[in-house]
């Protein structure tokens, strides 16, 4: 088998046996087909073809989910037990994770366009960490024993929030799946999951292997559907208590918007980015090459933290230009089966003619084409990695989040220049510094507006490292102790002391 990778063909690879085994919604621990009775495509992005229909859930399936999650919350054990018995489980669960991690990263792959080999050593691998992560949290929720200014004695308590909607997005469905289930896992909350209608594959095996588990019916329901739909019922829906919602800035606001008409549940968001790496004289260019070409490539840019936005200073400026067209030449695209390919198709048609109608909107708006800049193969969804030059602040392709492999780049004088262009976005989700002058990056790192500043690395994600934006970018975190607390309510009980010896 061979596939075309920007004018080569890379032979010698073999893809393995697809089977989709679900394809049903999941309620109340069954799989069940939507009341409507109806189904929706789901498209392999490496040819454009159909490989299953799924149910298509919407608001009459929320309901019978919320409800489902609701009679778990108020009546099952998962809420109730221990923290270390929930946590038991949840490692039961991320043990069936890795003995499929092979049938899962297939998934993701004829689903969402992902690498396969990095779906086998760094997604699904990555999934059942996160639980053990949470597994291993779930019985250290404690609150705090206050010290009042009266005969009072009081303490708080971290409870459950109680039913929560998590609304995934397709460009890491395994990934973004673990980063709000384990939490809310650990906490002891129900909740009912809305994948990503260009996606929704691997959620409905999770769904499989977390009954087979032994986590009670009712406490993960999965509802696959469309947002405007299946989405809008979550976010709007009276007996769920939060939602946590990965995508869009415009679509953060609706679910904001939905939230506050309906019941003022608490909300999360993670949404755009448009994020800097800076890159300073004294840097090594080699290294700051490739880094920036992994910050902006990987995952074919289809990355909410992507580095899209590379300001490198006018002393390598030249040397930096020279050298990322060369190294571009170089990062091959194809299937994403192949284990020499470092790039996939765009998740499906639609993202594939966006990030194609930006870069015409690039060259018209004059920045310099300097490598890429069209589709590939002649099936699927591919688009060659894409550099400009000759780019300003100004243009689209500089200010609006594009979810491509097109990098903008750009150059600097001054740190203080450097600071101000990095913060010219409504956006502040992430942002990379390549510099060996630690009061360069004291600086600028504390300078940078932006949830997460990775430091001569990109992509530095860890289980115990909370990631989140400011401004547009969105509000609550993922990752870290710190997503846990989104998931928990802190309650204060206050009772009086008569005839204490002390306060």
């Amino acid at each position: 088998m061979g596939s075309e990778t920007n004018g080569k063909v890379q032979e010698g690879f073999e893809i393995p046996e697809i089977n989709i085994k679900f394809t049903q919604l999941f309620i109340d621990g069954h799989f069940v087909d939507a009341l409507s009775g109806k189904t929706f495509e789901t498209r392999d992005p490496r040819t454009g073809e159909v490989v299953a229909r799924v149910a298509e859930g919407d608001k009459a399936d929320v309901d019978l989910a919320v409800k489902a999650a609701r009679k778990a919350f108020d009546h099952s054990p998962w809420p109730r037990m221990s923290g270390y018995e929930r946590g038991r489980i949840m490692m039961k669960f991320a043990d069936l994770i890795d003995q499929h991690i092979e049938e899962l990263a297939i998934l993701d792959t004829i689903n969402a366009g992902k690498l396969f080999k990095i779906g086998k050593l760094i997604d699904i691998p990555g999934a059942s960490q996160l639980l053990r992560y949470y597994a291993g949290a779930a019985d250290k929720i404690h609150g705090e024993t206050l010290k009042l200014s009266r005969e009072l004695q009081g303490y708080t308590l971290k409870e459950p929030i109680g039913v929560v909607g998590h609304i995934i997005p397709w460009n890491y469905p395994t990934t973004m799946f673990f980063f709000k289930v384990s939490p809310a896992l650990a906490a002891g909350c129900t909740m009912v999951v809305k994948p990503a209608e260009q996606s929704p594959l691997s959620a409905l095996y999770y769904a499989h292997l977390a009954k087979e588990a032994g986590i009670p019916d009712g406490v993960l329901n999965i509802v696959t559907g469309f947002g405007p739909t299946a989405g809008s019922a979550v976010a709007s829906h009276m007996d769920i208590d939060k939602v946590s919602f990965t995508g869009s800035t415009e679509v953060g606001r609706l679910v904001m918007e939905a939230a506050a008409k309906s019941n003022l549940k608490s909300v999360s968001l993670e949404l755009g980015g448009k994020s800097p790496l800076i890159i300073f004289d004294d840097a090594d260019v080699d290294m700051a090459v490739n880094l920036a070409q992994f910050a902006i490539f990987t995952n074919k840019g289809e990355i909410c933290v992507a580095g899209s936005r590379v300001y490198v200073q006018e002393g390598i400026y030249d040397q930096f230009v020279r050298k990322a067209a060369e190294t571009a030449k170089n990062w091959t695209v194809g299937d994403p089966f192949n284990p020499n390919i470092h790039q996939g198709p765009q998740v499906d048609k639609a993202q594939f003619e966006k990030v194609l109608k930006y870069i015409e909107i690039g060259k018209q708006e004059g920045a310099t084409l300097l490598t890429g800049g069209k589709a590939c193969g002649d099936k699927g969804y591919y688009v060659e990695p894409t550099i400009f030059t000759d780019v300003k602040d100004d243009m689209r392709i500089v200010q609006e989040e594009i979810f491509g492999p097109v990098m903008s780049l750009m150059k600097f004088k001054t740190i203080e220049e450097a600071i101000e262009k990095a913060n010219n976005t409504k956006y502040g989700l992430a942002a990379g510094i390549v510099t060996n002058d630690l009061n360069t990056t004291n600086r600028v790192s504390r300078s940078i507006r932006a949830g997460v500043i990775w430091v001569n690395c990109y992509f530095a994600f860890d289980t115990d490292c909370p990631f989140g934006g400011f401004k547009m970018s969105g509000f609550g975190k993922d990752m870290g102790l710190d997503a846990l607390d989104k998931y928990l309510h802190s309650k204060s009980v206050v009772t009086p002391i008569y005839n204490s010896p002390w306060l």
